[in-house]
């Protein structure tokens, strides 16, 4: 299959090179913005545009709360003491948790 364009960049002595503006342009890459390379099993290798995951808004919301909340009140922070962590042991310390396991259907 025939390249739709061919672009050359150089390596410099720190083996960094520059993207083409065109490569720039098709992507739409932006100052500070992060690529790719995925290399296939036949050896081709290409470039692709990092997308940012989307945070949780709720989530970020919250962490950005407790944030705010340490920057102003960081005397409020208490390390966990011996009783807390007997408790928090005893509500879970037998359950099993596998983070490589798929969810069920009841659980997404």
């Amino acid at each position: 299959m025939p390249a739709l364009s061919e672009d050359v960049s150089k390596l410099t002595d720190r083996y960094q090179t520059t993207v083409p503006s065109s490569v720039r342009k098709q992507l739409n890459l932006g100052k500070g913005d992060r690529i790719r390379y995925c290399t296939e099993p036949n050896g081709r290798i290409y470039i692709e545009a990092m997308v940012a995951e989307e945070g949780d808004p709720a989530l970020d919301a919250f962490l950005d709360f407790i944030e705010a909340d340490i920057k102003t009140h960081p005397e409020r922070l208490q390390a966990i003491n011996d009783g807390l962590h007997d408790r928090l042991k005893a509500l879970v310390g037998n359950v099993d948790v596998n983070l490589d396991a798929p969810l069920s259907d009841e659980d997404e």
